[in-house]
C-alpha cells in the first residue's frame, strides 16, 4: 500500500511542471497591437464575420492593409480569454482590427469584401459556428465609416442579393482586446495541419482570391 502511495506521489511530482506549462500557455498574454505602426498614415476599423481565423486569413491578402489583429470586441468583460468568449457570456464578438492605408485601399472595397466573404443574414451564426461571439458586426471608429457601412448595407438590401434580411450590427467601437498569441496569423501557421483550416478556411480563401484578384497583394 505504502509502495503504491509513493509511486503515485512520484508521478504527480514528475508531471506538475508539464501541467503548469500547459496552463501558462492558455493564459492571456499582453499584446501591443499598435506596435511598429505609424498611426498617422493608417486608419482603423473593426470587423466581426464569424471565426476570426477565417476573417484574418482573407484580409491579410489585400493590398493596402498594413496589419490584421484578431481579438474580441463589443462586450462588457475586461481582458476576456478565448474560453470566456467561447462560452458566449462576455458579450464580445470575435473580430479583426484592420490597419489600412486609405490612399491604397478604399474603405468601400474593404466593406464590400466583408459582406461578400461571410453570410450577413444569419443571426449569431456562421456555418457550424453558433453563438453571439460569431455575430456579423461592423464596429466603426468615426462617422465616415458609419455612413459608408450603412450605405453599402442599404444598397445590398435594395439589390436583393440575399433572400433574407441582413442582420449585420453596425455600431460605434467601444473596446478591443487582442486574442491570445496562438490565434494570430493562425491560417498561415496552421493551414496544413489543422482540419478546420483545410476544410473551411482554405476553400473560402481560394474563392476570395479568385474573385478579388485585382486587390490582392503581390
Amino acid at each position: 500500500m505504502r509502495s503504491s502511495f509513493y509511486n503515485l506521489a512520484f508521478w504527480i511530482i514528475l508531471f506538475l511542471p508539464i501541467l503548469g506549462c500547459s496552463q501558462e500557455s492558455n493564459k492571456k498574454k499582453p499584446r501591443d497591437s499598435n506596435k511598429n505602426i505609424d498611426m498617422k498614415n493608417v486608419e482603423l476599423i473593426t470587423l466581426g464575420a464569424g471565426c476570426f481565423w477565417c476573417v484574418e486569413a482573407i484580409f491579410q491578402d489585400i493590398k493596402g492593409i498594413e496589419k490584421v489583429v484578431s481579438g474580441y470586441s463589443g462586450g462588457h468583460v475586461t481582458e476576456p480569454s478565448y474560453e470566456e468568449v467561447c462560452r458566449g457570456t462576455t458579450g464580445h464578438a470575435e473580430v479583426i482590427q484592420l490597419y489600412y492605408h486609405p490612399d491604397q485601399i478604399d474603405l468601400k472595397d474593404i466593406i464590400d469584401v466583408f459582406f461578400a466573404t461571410h453570410d450577413p443574414t444569419t443571426l449569431n451564426r456562421q456555418g457550424a459556428d453558433v453563438g453571439t461571439q460569431y455575430r456579423s458586426a461592423i464596429f466603426y471608429h468615426n462617422e465616415t465609416q458609419k455612413k459608408i457601412a450603412e450605405e453599402l448595407l442599404n444598397d445590398l438590401q435594395k439589390s436583393a442579393v440575399y433572400s433574407s434580411p441582413i442582420v449585420t450590427e453596425i455600431t460605434a467601437f467601444t473596446n478591443f482586446y487582442s486574442a491570445e498569441d496562438y490565434h494570430q496569423d493562425y491560417f498561415n501557421l496552421n493551414g496544413t495541419k489543422n482540419p478546420y483550416c483545410a476544410s473551411v478556411i482554405a476553400p473560402k480563401v481560394a474563392k476570395f482570391r479568385k474573385k478579388y484578384a485585382k486587390i490582392l497583394k503581390d
